[in-house]
Order: structure tokens, then C-alpha cells, then sequence
């Protein structure tokens, strides 16, 4: 049965593709459609020097190369780059040279005239006529009190200097500093130079002082360009919403460069964004479809629950996309309502795929921000695990603490981890508080609308159908009381069962309130409705019997749908019989057809036996395709057979019980729904123990026995007196 069941499962039909394309390709269009929702972004009328009416963001993650930037880079390079001298050594020394040389020819007389063979007077004389306009009349009298050796000493000093001065670069700038700075330079000795004679030689050295080095534009332009073209190009770089300029802030020329290469001023479409988002939604879409068919075959062909997950993916995700890029914003949003609506509406497996999939959606949208998925993904599964079956307001009020909690945890280990300050966090936090109870108010105001408009049956509609109040309960008491008492058996025996396999015993419980609801339309072709009266079947053929009880699936059907029973609980009434023949009128007709020729006994009688077709005798079913559904009809087949022993005791209801389960199982009832061998065993002990305290041996009591005797002498039957 399990391998025939998995063969199933791994099976797909030509309707199972066509199914998968036309769901596949409008939630891939649909999500597109909402991931690309600034395919065309709003165009800008902006210019430079005008104030941004509200943020500009950067539509997505990109950079590129600002001329403006890398202009201005470039000019504080060049004009970094002093002005350039056409200094080269050569050239100085030639100067230094040449200079030197008119300082010999210059200091000649002052040579002659300290000379030994030179007298005191000529000596004075010559000086006092050595270079005019050149020397000072303290430069004089200082020449005038040295003696021929210190001459000689302070001349040396005064070549040394013009020399070094001239070797070295002297921009025609620096000349007249140079000059000043001269009789600083003067050192001489030992012993060294006083003052006097230091201005002296500065004196007699200063009209020689040249330039070497001379301002050269063409070299002062080569190096600024140079400089310039060393500046590589300026990246800037954005994140996806990432600020350009701010609301009522000035739009500057850097401003307008980024509004403009991000296309925010033609509203060019984006067609790299758009393919992005696509492929985005195929695989959520692949991941979303791959998974119900694999693990929820039973919803994959129920179109309302597929529709609910469709619509919960899509409007989950259009909220989060209009609040992306939205300081703060999308931690409002209760993303956690999902998953606790489709636990209580569906189960959690699928609530918790669908949470997976919203949290890769929200950090996505969101600039790809893990936090906003692990918040969205967290919150979320914290809410499966805390909602149950929200059959209690308590439960939504433990299930939105549940996700409070969740979410303040996630936005402070982010903090923790650098990406809030200490007032980001404590917004952050009312935020996730304001999200979970969002999320518990949006669940316990819109499961049971979306259960009735998706025709989910939820635990408050449950309830009301199990109430003996409702107008279909009350017709089987009144009309069928047989049947309505049937019903309530099979229910505690179905619900028994449920508990023990981990089934919903609710559902089980309330489908089987309602399973023989068709038997309203001829009552007393029933035994149990006879009471103890005359049986109708005793007077018709097998086949005529068969088709009467074959009926009362038909009519429980158009029943239970013009009382507006759910669809899904309608499905319950042709499964419990599924396709099981009803051997008693089997074996009758094979017993008439035998007759003919001698009964079953005879060779001809057999074979005549062996011609009855047992499809005549078979329910038109389906077969159980749920693990409620076929509890359902071992509780049905098992609670009639048990009425009919005259002993129940243990042994014979614990054979009975294992009797009509061994002859569904053989007869392939439980091909098509989950049921496992262990949870056979399971069932067949909860049945047992369920029967034992339903048909348990009661003390007589005195005063039963003597009603009992005066009732049989009422009607005859007692022993006379």
C-alpha cells in the first residue's frame, strides 16, 4: 500500500504539468510585476541649486565614475605641483664659474695693494680708491685694518661662498634673500670672521650673486599634467536605497551627475533590474510548487488551497515591497500573520515553507538586508509554533508574544553587532511589538473569513457544525434517530481512532456526524430506523436492495449541499463507503442465482454463483484519500457489526474489530490515503478500548429483573403463574 502510494506520488499527469504551468507562470508574473513595480522610475525635475522636494534613493546597488569628482581630484593635484625652475648642474656651474671669475678681476686691486713690496701709504691710498659704489665707507675702514694675511683669509671665505651659492640652485626668486643671507654664511678662520669683516666679504660678493635657476612655464604645465593624469577616476559607489540627497536639502552638481546615470531624470526602463526580479520569482515560485508537490500532493489539487497560498505569497509580498527602502518601516509590517493563518487554515509545513519564502522576499526588496529576512523568517516560525489551532483568543494573544518576542531578540543582536545605534534599537523595538500584534489582531479577525471564502473548514466552524442544535442534526434526531445515534457512535469511535494516529479528531468527529446524512431521504429502508418492525429488504431483490443503499450516498450528497454543509466535509459522505461491497446482498444474490440448479452444492448452482457481477454490489466511492476519511469507515463498518453480536465481551468485539479491518485493507479501501500498518495496530487498540466502555456488562439490578418478567407476561411470552 505505501509503495503503491509512493508510485502515485512520484507520477505526473499531463493535467499535473498544465497545472504547474498556469500556476507557475501567473505567480512568476505576478511577483515580477511586484518586484519591478520601478521598472519605470518616477522622472525628476531637478537642476542644480533647486531643493529636493523628498528623498532621492538609488533605485539599485551600482557605481560608477563621477567626472565631476575626478575633475576636481585632478585640479587639487595639479595646483599641488609647485612652479617649476630650469635649474640643471651644468649650467650652474658654469655660472658659479664665470662668477668666480669676476671675483678675481673684481678683488685685484685690493690684491696689489696688499702686496709687501706695497707701502703704508700707497696700500691706503689704493683702497681708498678700490671699488667704487661697491664698498661701504665701514667696508673701507674695516679693509684698511687687515693685515695682507687676514685679507687673504677673508677673500678665501668670500670665494668659498660665492662659489657654493652659485653651484647650488638659485632661483631669480630667491637672489635678493640670498644676498641678505651672505655675511651669515662668511665663517673663515681660525680665527673666524667678526662681524666687520663677514659684512665685508657679504659686501664685496653681493653684486656677483646670479641666478642659475629661472621660473619655466612649459616645465610648470608638463608637471601639473603629469600630477593630473596620475589621479585615478573617482568610483562612487551606492547601495540600493541608499541616500543621493536628502528632502529639502540643496541638489548640488555631484547630486545631479548620480540622479542623472541612475536614470531618475528620463525614467529609462531597467531592464537588468527586471531581469533580476524575474529570475528572483522563478526560483520562489520553483522552490514553492517543487515543495507541495513533493510533500502535499492533497493540496496540490485543491485550487482554493493553492489559491490561498498564492495570495498570501503575493499580498505579503506586495506590502513589503511598498515599504522597502523605508527607514523602519518594514519591521511594521506583520509578515508573521502568514504562516499563523496558514497553520490554522492548512498545517505547518506548509506555513513554514511559505515563511522561507517571505523572509528571501523581505531581505530582497529590502537592499538584500539579512536582518529584515532572519526578522521576517523568525517571527514567523515563532508564530507556527505558537498558534496550535487557534480554537482560543488566548492562543492568538500566546502566539503574538510568541513573535514579539522573536523579533526583538533578532533586531538586538543586530544591534549588538553594529548596525544600531542605541536609539535605532529601541525604535526598532516598539516596532517589533507593534508588527506582533498586528499580526495577532490581523489572524483572529481574518482565519475564519478566509476559511469561508476558501472553503477551508477552521476549528470555530467545526464547533458549530458539532453543535446538536444545527437544523441537518436535528432532522437525523427526529427523522432518523436510528442513524442519528449511528452517528454519534461512529464519531466517538472515529474520534477515538484519530487521537491514537495523530489525525484531527475534530474534523473526524464532525465528518462523521454528518456521514449518513443521504438516509433522511428513505429512513426506514435502514434497520436501525425499523424499529424492530418489518424489514423492506426481506421483499426485494438483492440488486434492488444494493441500489437503495448505494442511493443514500447520492442523496446524503445533494443533502449536505442545499444545507450548505462545506465542500470538505461533503467529501467525507461517498468516502466513507468507498468502494466496499456490501457482501450481504452478495451473497444473497449469489445465493438466489444458485437456486435454479440445486444451490451452492451443485457443480452448476457454484458456477452459476460465480456469474453475479460484484460491481453491482460495489459503493461508487472514491476510496478514502484521507487518513480521517478511512476511520471514518472502519468506525462505520466496525460500531455495526459490534451492535449485532450477542456477546460483546472482549474477545468477540476485539475479533469483530479485527475482522471487518482485516476485510477493507484485502479489499484495497486504504490504497489511496496515508494509513500505515502501525497505525492500523493502532487504530484496531483504540477501538477495542472505545467499544469495551461503550458495551461494558452492568450490574442487574433487582427491580430490571421483575419489570423484565412482567413484560413478558404482558405479551405472552413469560413462563405462566
Amino acid at each position: 500500500m505505501l509503495t503503491q502510494r509512493l508510485e502515485e506520488i512520484a507520477a505526473v499527469t499531463r493535467r499535473d504539468i498544465a497545472r504547474l504551468c498556469i500556476a507557475a507562470a501567473i505567480l512568476v508574473l505576478g511577483l515580477t510585476a511586484i518586484f519591478g513595480a520601478d521598472f519605470f522610475p518616477q522622472k525628476l525635475e531637478v537642476a542644480v541649486g533647486t531643493i529636493a522636494r523628498t528623498d532621492i534613493l538609488a533605485p539599485r546597488a551600482d557605481s560608477y565614475v563621477s567626472q565631476i569628482e575626478t575633475a576636481a581630484a585632478r585640479d587639487r593635484a595639479a595646483n599641488g605641483v609647485e612652479n617649476q625652475y630650469d635649474y640643471s648642474t651644468p649650467k650652474a656651474i658654469a655660472i658659479a664659474s664665470r662668477q668666480l671669475a669676476s671675483f678675481e678681476t673684481e678683488v685685484e686691486p685690493i690684491d696689489e695693494a696688499f702686496k709687501k713690496t706695497t707701502t703704508d701709504a700707497d696700500r691706503a691710498t689704493q683702497l681708498d680708491e678700490a671699488l667704487p659704489g661697491i664698498l661701504t665707507e665701514a667696508d673701507r675702514k674695516t679693509l684698511k685694518g687687515l693685515t695682507p694675511e687676514r685679507w687673504t683669509e677673508l677673500r678665501n671665505e668670500a670665494s668659498r661662498v660665492l662659489g657654493n651659492t652659485e653651484r647650488a640652485q638659485l632661483r631669480d626668486t630667491d637672489v635678493t634673500q640670498a644676498q641678505a643671507d651672505l655675511a651669515d654664511l662668511m665663517v673663515g678662520g681660525p680665527p673666524p670672521l667678526n662681524e666687520a669683516e663677514r659684512r665685508l666679504a657679504a659686501d664685496l660678493t653681493s653684486p656677483l650673486i646670479e641666478p642659475n635657476s629661472a621660473y619655466s612655464k612649459t616645465l610648470t604645465d608638463q608637471a601639473r599634467a603629469a600630477a593630473a593624469a596620475a589621479v585615478d577616476p573617482v568610483l562612487v559607489p551606492f547601495a540600493q536605497g541608499e541616500k543621493i540627497v536628502g528632502a529639502n536639502e540643496r541638489i548640488t552638481d555631484v547630486d545631479l551627475e548620480a540622479i542623472q546615470y541612475f536614470g531618475l531624470t528620463d525614467a529609462r526602463p531597467d531592464f537588468a533590474r527586471l531581469a533580476g526580479w524575474l529570475f528572483l520569482a522563478i526560483m520562489i515560485v520553483g522552490l514553492l510548487l517543487a515543495w507541495l508537490w513533493r510533500f502535499r500532493r492533497d493540496l496540490w489539487h485543491r485550487n482554493n488551497a493553492m489559491l490561498l497560498i498564492s495570495l498570501m505569497v503575493v499580498g505579503v509580498a506586495f506590502v513589503l515591497k511598498a515599504t522597502a527602502g523605508r527607514p523602519g518601516l518594514p519591521f511594521i509590517v506583520p509578515t508573521a500573520v502568514a504562516g499563523m493563518l496558514l497553520a490554522i487554515l492548512l498545517d505547518a509545513g506548509v506555513a513554514t515553507t511559505v515563511m522561507i519564502v517571505l523572509a528571501m522576499i523581505a531581505g530582497a526588496v529590502n537592499g538584500n538586508s539579512l536582518e529584515l529576512a532572519a526578522y521576517v523568517l523568525f517571527g514567523g516560525l515563532a508564530g507556527i509554533l505558537a498558534i496550535r489551532r487557534g480554537d482560543r483568543l488566548q492562543i492568538f494573544v500566546q502566539a503574538g508574544l510568541a513573535v514579539a518576542v522573536s523579533n526583538v531578540l533578532v533586531v538586538s543582536t543586530f544591534a549588538l553587532l553594529g548596525l544600531h545605534d542605541v536609539r535605532g534599537l529601541v525604535e526598532l523595538v516598539g516596532a517589533s511589538f507593534a508588527s506582533a500584534a498586528g499580526a495577532a489582531v490581523a489572524a483572529v479577525g481574518s482565519f475564519a473569513v478566509l476559511g469561508n471564502l476558501f472553503g477551508i473548514l477552521t476549528v470555530f466552524q467545526l464547533l458549530e457544525l458539532a453543535n446538536p442544535s444545527q437544523s441537518l442534526l436535528r432532522r437525523l434526531l427526529v427523522e432518523t434517530p436510528g442513524t442519528y445515534h449511528h452517528s454519534l457512535m461512529v464519531g466517538n469511535l472515529a474520534e477515538r481512532g484519530a487521537e491514537a494516529i495523530g489525525a484531527d479528531p475534530l474534523l473526524t468527529r464532525v465528518a462523521a456526524y454528518y456521514h449518513d446524512v443521504g438516509k433522511l431521504a428513505n429512513p426506514l429502508a435502514f434497520i436501525e430506523n425499523q424499529a424492530g418492525g418489518e424489514n423492506i429488504h426481506d421483499e426485494l431483490e438483492p440488486e434492488v436492495s444494493a441500489q437503495i443503499l448505494k442511493q443514500h450516498v447520492a442523496d446524503g450528497i445533494d443533502i449536505a449541499y442545499k444545507s450548505k454543509l462545506p465542500k470538505s466535509l461533503i467529501a467525507f459522505i461517498p468516502q466513507h463507503h468507498g468502494t466496499a461491497i456490501m457482501s450481504y446482498f452478495y451473497a444473497r444474490a449469489k445465493e438466489a442465482a444458485g437456486e435454479p440448479f440445486g444451490g451452492l452444492r451443485t457443480t452448476e448452482g457454484a458456477a452459476a454463483a460465480a456469474a453475479v457481477d460484484d460491481r453491482r454490489f460495489r459503493h461508487v466511492g472514491p476510496k478514502p484519500q484521507s487518513r480521517e476519511a478511512a476511520l471514518i469507515m472502519l468506525a462505520d463498518g466496525v460500531e455495526a457489526s459490534v451492535r449485532s453480536l450477542e456477546s460483546r465481551d472482549e474477545p468477540a468485539i476485539r475479533a469483530m474489530v479485527a475482522r471487518i479491518i482485516e476485510e477493507r485493507l484485502s479489499d484495497g479501501q486504504f490504497d489511496e490515503c496515508d494509513l500505515t500498518l502501525r497505525d492500523i495496530e493502532r487504530i484496531k487498540e483504540a477501538f477495542v478500548g472505545q467499544l469495551l466502555g461503550m458495551y461494558h456488562q452492568r450490574v442487574a439490578y433487582p427491580q430490571n429483573k421483575v419489570v423484565e418478567l412482567e413484560s413478558r407476561r404482558g405479551t405472552g411470552t413469560g413462563t405462566g403463574g
